[in-house]
């Protein structure tokens, strides 16, 4: 959003601006499909699981994706789990992010609500940021972030190492959170340990896998020494995990989004498209056009790169995700029942014209 239309929303809002009511009401539906109100945890989701709902339209059912509308504007997942068995599916779907509530397997109680909820989807991965982080996917942000096809970075290679580093402090972070307390390990002190601090893309980024592979072994090593009676099960958990599909080339997916997103995901793609830009640039200077020619095409290529955040926000190339996949099928299998129940209550449509075989 441009800053003039953000200071006007302001200004607006400041003044007590009232909208005219009739430009503001959403548009009628009356197209014979029943209405599914689904409610997300906040404003950031609604783009993705309107993404994920595109695929599925039907001649029975339409989605309409928002936050709950109560008067107290109250977001987050502890609204959607106050909503579960004051809601029926037929109305109302809630989706949200499955956190580690998927890798508890009803080890917890929210686990086993969410788990076993009729009317609610859950991510698989941690949270929607984890989609929006799917290696394969990441090359294309850099494309459509600079403008530049080339291939300098091995994002699948690259983020299979990545895991396989932290996977030891990913168990120590899964198992504290499941103990309801984080004393043995926050998630500040995760964070720190696994966020790309330094980053170095030439070798693939060896260097800044050697940086992290010191500070990870670091806190794993004080890990074990503050807290002995607790090791062996913290490593059996990750068998247990294996039956989820948490290995520790894909343990990225089930990490927590944000750092993720911010402090691994962001700072790499900022790295190699920075690099790209300047292979850009340069074979622009490098061509035969001088002066005013020059430095308009300079500012051509400068018009069209979009800022990296943005880019990843709109990813959408995530499908080819098996833990997608499963979501995907948990919502085809809601979509099976549901038009099942309504093609059973809706008359047989009367035929207008022949239909004969020749």
């Amino acid at each position: 959003m441009k800053r003039t239309t953000i200071e006007k929303l302001r200004n607006e809002a400041a003044r007590g601006c009232k909208c005219d009511s009739v430009a503001t009401l959403p548009l009628p539906v009356d197209d014979g499909r029943r209405r599914v109100q689904v409610f997300v945890e906040g404003y950031e989701d609604v783009a993705f699981w309107r993404g994920i709902f595109d695929h599925f339209r039907n001649p029975y059912l339409r989605f309409e994706i928002s936050v709950p509308n109560r008067d107290d504007l109250p977001k987050g997942k502890k609204v959607l789990m106050s909503m579960l068995g004051k809601t029926d599916k037929e109305s109302v779907l809630l989706c949200v992010d499955s956190d580690f509530d998927y890798l508890f397997d009803g080890a917890t109680e929210q686990s086993r609500e969410v788990l076993g909820a009729d009317n609610m989807f859950h991510t698989y991965t941690y949270a929607t940021e984890n989609y929006l982080c799917y290696a394969p996917s990441l090359r294309n942000v850099c494309v459509k972030a600079t403008k530049n096809d080339t291939r300098i970075f091995d994002f699948e290679r690259f983020m299979a190492e990545y895991a396989k580093v932290i996977y030891p402090l990913f168990l120590w972070y899964v198992y504290s959170a499941q103990m309801s307390s984080e004393s043995v390990f926050t998630l500040a002190e995760f964070r720190a340990s696994v966020r790309l601090g330094y980053v170095d893309i030439r070798r693939n980024g060896e260097g800044t896998l050697a940086w992290l592979q010191r500070n990870v072994e670091r806190r794993r090593v004080a890990l074990e020494r503050d807290n002995p009676t607790l090791s062996d099960d913290v490593y059996a958990l990750g068998k247990e995990l294996v039956k989820r599909g948490v290995e520790a080339e894909n343990c990225y997916l089930f990490m927590h989004g944000h750092t993720l997103m911010d402090n691994v995901t962001m700072p790499l793609l900022t790295a190699v498209c920075d690099k790209l830009r300047q292979l850009s640039v340069a074979k622009i200077n490098g061509s035969k056009v001088e002066g005013v020619a020059l430095k308009n095409e300079l500012q051509n290529y400068t018009n069209t790169l979009r800022s990296i955040r943005d880019v990843l926000l709109d990813n959408e190339n995530y499908t080819s995700c098996p833990l997608y996949k499963r979501l995907r099928d948990d919502i085809q299998e809601y979509l099976d029942v549901m038009i099942g129940r309504l093609k059973a209550e809706r008359p047989a449509e009367v035929m207008l014209r022949c239909n004969f075989e020749p």
